[in-house]
């Protein structure tokens, strides 16, 4: 299997990126020559790894009867910098917070499963990501 995306040049330091027939606008600030038309592409790796483990958690949930208690689930995903170029990540740290709906109860043991099953089995991005920096998480249940 593999996977491809295209990215085109528009003007100034602003790219156009087709992924998976959805265009998004990449580019500069200012201060280096963009005009601050869309969002620098480092962010983008944070939100693979957030939405490539937010779908693993969800679907992992619906099958142990869960999903139906919850009634908000995000994922905060925040990755420290080098300081030397090229800067790169090497670390990332994820947040899992749900939300139970009004007089439900989450089972966090259920919760710690799916987390760790995206984590160690399902999400490719967290498994890519792991060969080269250090990815931490935790769970909150508000």
């Amino acid at each position: 299997m593999k996977e491809s995306v295209t990215t085109s040049w528009l003007e100034k330091m602003a790219f156009e990126t087709d992924i998976n027939g959805h265009k998004i606008i990449i580019d500069a600030i200012d201060a280096v020559g963009g005009e601050n038309r869309g969002p620098r592409p480092k962010p983008f790796m944070l939100a693979a790894l957030g939405g490539c483990t937010s779908m693993d958690v969800i679907s992992i949930l619906k099958k142990m009867r869960v999903e139906p208690d919850i009634e908000d689930f995000k994922v905060h995903v925040s990755g420290e910098l080098t300081e030397d170029h090229p800067k790169h990540f090497y670390k990332m740290h994820v947040l899992y917070e749900f939300t139970p709906k009004d007089g439900k109860t989450l089972s966090l043991d259920k919760i710690k499963k799916a987390v760790n099953l995206s984590e160690e089995r399902y999400c490719g991005v967290s498994a890519s990501y792991k060969k080269s920096m250090d990815i931490t998480s935790e769970i909150k249940i508000n």
